[in-house]
């Protein structure tokens, strides 16, 4: 043993909880591939300039949370501590804003950041998120909302709240801005926040200490300073969801950590996850495209985090039928045995069933108790004697019934065994 473990902060995904990280992934991604999404990779760092001019110098994401270094070859790079900037670069990179829009991406993957680490906010996390490119249209912000609030749903969860925000535009957020800063500058803040207050107002919003939100009570809310371009798409937005089914809660003073929110502004929260209660959200970012040297590329996305969800899930006591283990394994008794059955098991598994056989030398005691171990429903049993009689012993491992079945039929026998 070398002494090494994982690095303080992440944690190593095993069997059989890996089973359920597949689970929520896949839940979380089936309604955006109903819905036309296409799915997308991009690379685990990229150049640090990306982030410090997509995500904003200000946020607590660029200024403090970020993983980046210097490689060899002189590259300033990051590990990616968001999707939405890597996507977008790549959607500028290869103009896919020159074909049929929106363009409508989802991915999943692992992303970075330097946090104090506690249940559920990791330093290497995991997150499925999508995005839709290129129309400014708030039936899209609906859509993507709702096909959140459908996953979250297909997985049995029954407390996640959607709290709903508009940030307005980079046109009308200015006069917002400055009766924030004028209203901020007169509390009673530390010298840091004070800097935030001059730098970026939005963000002290988003300060979770209490000392901070006693003093917010009566901070001017950006909604009272929404031009009508602003105003008649947030109010489409909440007819669309209206219309989906779709119930929200209004957070005027909800701000996402990420800089390049416009408009729309949306957080799913639990209730059973205690302080860190956001399970995922998202926003348009209508700017983005032009502030990493792009052409005018309006968006909205969303995250979901996976790690979140899980401890959603637990505080619910909503268990997934997750596809555990195998549904046949085989036991060969001697190597002639093993070869024979190891051609069954291919086959079983050409069928779509879940098969496997014992390794190495084991006797038939501990051969059973791997069968056993591995959870199947179904243990083939074969030795020299029911080969020579052309057989193998079929056991039904939740009754023990036992019988023998021609071996040239097995596959066959089995896979109507299974579909009763």
């Amino acid at each position: 043993m070398t002494g090494f473990t994982a690095p303080k902060g992440t944690f190593d995904l095993l069997p059989p909880a890996s089973e359920l990280v597949l689970a929520v992934r896949a839940a979380m991604s089936a309604p955006l591939v109903n819905a036309g999404y296409g799915y997308i990779e991009t690379p685990v760092f990229e150049e640090t300039a990306l982030f410090e001019r997509g995500v904003g110098e200000s946020s607590d994401v660029v200024s403090k949370e970020m993983y980046s270094f210097v490689t060899r070859g002189d590259d300033h790079v990051t590990l990616r501590p968001e999707g939405t900037a890597g996507v977008v670069r790549a959607a500028i990179q290869h103009r896919l804003y020159a074909g049929q829009l929106p363009v409508k991406l989802w991915y999943s993957g692992s992303f970075f950041r330097y946090e104090r680490p506690q249940a559920g906010r990791y330093r290497h996390f995991s997150q499925v998120g999508a995005e839709a490119l290129g129309v400014d249209d708030p039936l899209l912000d609906a859509e993507l909302i709702a096909l959140a609030m459908q996953a979250y749903a297909s997985l049995g969860l029954s407390r996640v709240r959607l709290l709903l925000n508009t940030l307005g535009c980079r046109e009308c957020r200015p006069v917002y801005r400055a009766a924030l800063q004028d209203f901020l500058r007169g509390l009673d803040l530390d010298e840091e926040t004070r800097r935030r207050v001059e730098i970026n107002p939005l963000r002290v919003l988003d300060d979770k200490r209490e000392s901070v939100q006693k003093q917010l009570s009566g901070a001017p809310v950006g909604r009272d300073f929404l031009d009508d371009a602003c105003r008649e798409h947030y109010d489409a937005v909440r007819a669309a969801l209206s219309s989906l089914g779709v119930s929200w809660e209004e957070a005027p003073r909800l701000v996402r950590g990420l800089d390049y929110y416009t408009r729309t502004t949306f957080e799913f929260q639990h209730d059973g996850l205690g302080a860190q209660s956001a399970v995922g959200g998202g926003g348009r970012y209508d700017g983005l495209s032009e502030d990493i040297g792009g052409p005018s590329m309006p968006g909205v996305g969303w995250a979901l985090g996976v790690d979140r969800t899980i401890l959603a899930l637990q505080s619910e006591d909503v268990s997934l039928a997750e596809a555990s283990g195998v549904q046949v394994f085989a036991v060969p008794l001697g190597f002639e045995a093993k070869q024979r059955l190891l051609v069954v098991v291919d086959a079983l598994r050409r069928k779509g069933i879940r098969a496997d056989l014992v390794f190495g030398d084991r006797g038939l005691k501990g051969a059973m108790k791997a069968a056993d171990r591995s959870g199947a429903a179904l243990t083939i049993v074969a030795g020299e004697r029911d080969l020579s009689d052309g057989n193998v012993q079929v056991k039904d491992m939740a009754t023990a019934a036992q019988e023998a079945v021609a071996i040239d039929d097995v596959v066959d026998h089995i896979e109507k065994r299974l579909q009763q």
